[in-house]
């Protein structure tokens, strides 16, 4: 009986890689509203750096408006200082206990700026995807070392493993691809 990789487990690592890649690229802000351009923030509230999304409720009323319902009414000098000094480049307007943050339209050098690091998320994805083949290649190298696997199924094995690979930094480019066009449509 002859042993062979776990392909489902490689599998599930690259799916965390563009798992992360997704989460990355709903941070970069388009044109238009997304309730996860503030997932990134953090707000100073009760002695600790908290996440937006747990001191208040985030939604998108409208395609160019995002509102924070902070929960706390302590908390709005904060959540509203935590917004101003993101690298969003946003402003809310503050009333009573409801943040509301315009989205503007993006000028052209911006939209440079965002499709470069959209790239950049990518590159670190498609690295994330190559270290795991790379640790899949290890266990089959060191599987044929210990006998437990012949030389042809090193190949055969090996010939998946890269296949697999392939399939995921296809999965990063076409998702970067349809980020970068949603970031550059006016």
């Amino acid at each position: 009986m002859s042993a062979s990789i776990d392909l489902k487990d490689l599998q599930r690592r690259m799916d965390g890689a563009l798992d992360a890649l997704h989460k990355d690229f709903g941070s970069l802000r388009t044109g238009r509203a997304s309730a996860s351009l503030l997932d990134a923030i953090n707000v100073e509230a009760y002695g600790s750096p908290t996440p937006i999304n747990q001191v208040g409720t985030v939604s998108v009323p409208e395609p160019r408006m995002i509102s924070v319902q902070v929960w706390d009414k302590e908390l709005v000098g904060a959540v509203d200082k935590a917004i101003r000094n993101s690298p969003l480049g946003v402003n809310p307007v503050v009333e009573g206990t409801l943040l509301r943050i315009p989205i503007p339209p993006l000028n052209e050098e911006r939209r440079a700026e965002l499709a470069k690091a959209a790239s950049s998320y990518a590159e670190h994805a498609r690295v994330a995807i190559r270290n795991v083949r790379r640790d899949g290649m290890d266990t089959l190298k060191q599987m044929e070392k210990d006998g437990e696997i012949s030389e042809d199924e090193l190949k055969s094995q090996s010939d998946s493993v890269q296949k697999l690979t392939d399939d995921y930094v296809g999965k990063v480019d076409s998702s970067l691809k349809s980020k970068q066009d949603e970031i550059m449509q006016v």
